[in-house]
């Protein structure tokens, strides 16, 4: 089976890792802050903060900006559960923004006809997450924008988009945002076996996050209530949770930095070949903003049911039979049964509901060869033509 996606390991990354191993750390040691300091220095933001997941640092994003019970988070139904999710882990209230026909991501039209309609009902966000679906970064200019007319802050998903640029600069600036989120899952960009980083260029935001991932704990003798007892002293002053990445990890994702820039310009060769194979096919390649230059986490195709000989779950089927281990990314959140009863309408999102009965991930990782993308090209045209 040739997956959809799969990490890329080599001497250096193993070696990395064997040497924490070896060493006095296995949490809490150098390699988490060098990691960090790498993936700040390529995005050129203030301020980032490693975590055992892009889920904790979504979750800790929505705290450290004070989200909490009756307040409200708008997100894009495209995606993982995870960038609505961490705002149930708040008390908090859910709502989507439908997506952009072309690009998938958030729609900017959208997003301002929803911001108008809830102005006048007086329920407007606290925060809102566009998600840079596939790696491709949103429209973060427009939603910046509104973000000032209207009031609410910006959490940019980019779990899909480390190592992407909009508008020439690197995703994680936060030049449009209040923070950013990486993910390191291993079949993201770069790995760090599971992990996430938080970016922000806010001083404050930076504060609550560096207590709020490591139990609410603190050394500082400025955040502290009491006076110092000793050298061993620290104070909780918060209930925060343990979100910390371990050393083990750190390594790996540092070393996995240093090939960043060669893992994307890999996957745009990949997407090079895609596209002018199946240009001919019953498909939709995917479409490129001129405004971003995407990561391409994932290649995804739109079938066109009228030309195609099959149905979309008939072709998904039969491409994972031929052993093309395609994927669906994602299910619109809103139709997930734990979502059901929030009382959304399939009618709200109609461009999520195309979206979703037509996509299908193609495998796209570095290490894919000619060989096995040739096959999911024949693969392809057999199944949807033959």
């Amino acid at each position: 089976m040739i997956p959809y996606g799969r990490q890329d390991i080599n001497e250096a990354d193993l070696e990395a890792v064997r040497q924490v191993l070896l060493s006095d750390f296995l949490t809490q040691g150098p390699q988490v802050p060098a990691f960090e300091a790498a993936v700040r220095n390529y995005c050129s933001a203030q301020y980032a903060f490693a975590m055992n997941s892009a889920t904790s640092a979504l979750h800790v994003a929505c705290m450290a900006m004070g989200l909490k019970e009756g307040g409200l988070l708008w997100t894009s139904p495209v995606s993982f559960v995870a960038s609505s999710n961490c705002a149930l882990y708040c008390g908090a209230e859910v709502d989507f923004v439908d997506v952009d026909a072309a690009t998938y991501n958030m729609s900017a039209d959208a997003l301002r006809q929803k911001l108008e309609a809830a102005k006048a009902a007086g329920k407007l966000p606290d925060i809102v997450v566009p998600v840079h679906l596939c790696g491709q970064s949103c429209d973060m200019r427009a939603i910046h924008e509104l973000s000032k007319q209207y009031g609410f802050k910006v959490i940019e998903d980019a779990s899909h988009a480390i190592g992407a640029k909009y508008l020439g600069k690197p995703v994680g600036s936060c030049e449009y945002s209040d923070i950013t989120i990486f993910s390191f899952h291993p079949v993201k960009i770069v790995t760090s076996a599971e992990g996430g980083m938080l970016m922000t260029n806010d001083a404050k935001i930076a504060e609550r996050v560096e207590l709020l991932r490591s139990h609410g704990i603190t050394r500082n003798p400025e955040l502290m209530q009491s006076e110092s007892e000793g050298p061993w002293y620290y104070e909780q002053i918060d209930l925060g949770y343990n979100y910390r990445m371990t050393e083990l990890q750190g390594a790996l994702g540092l070393s996995q930095m240093s090939r960043l820039d060669a893992f994307v310009a890999r996957r745009h060769e990949i997407k090079t070949t895609y596209d002018a194979a199946l240009a001919a096919l019953p498909v939709q390649i995917p479409y490129q903003d001129t405004d971003a230059h995407s990561s391409l986490h994932l290649y995804v195709v739109r079938l066109d049911l009228d030309r195609c000989k099959h149905s979309h779950r008939e072709t998904f089927e039969l491409l994972r039979k031929k052993g093309i281990g395609v994927n669906l990314h994602y299910m619109p959140i809103y139709r997930q049964p734990y979502y059901k009863q929030f009382g959304f309408s399939k009618d709200d999102f109609p461009n999520a509901e195309h979206y979703y009965k037509e996509a299908i991930s193609l495998p796209m990782f570095p290490t894919l060869t000619a060989a096995d993308q040739q096959a999911v090209i024949d693969a392809l045209a057999e199944v949807t033509t033959r």
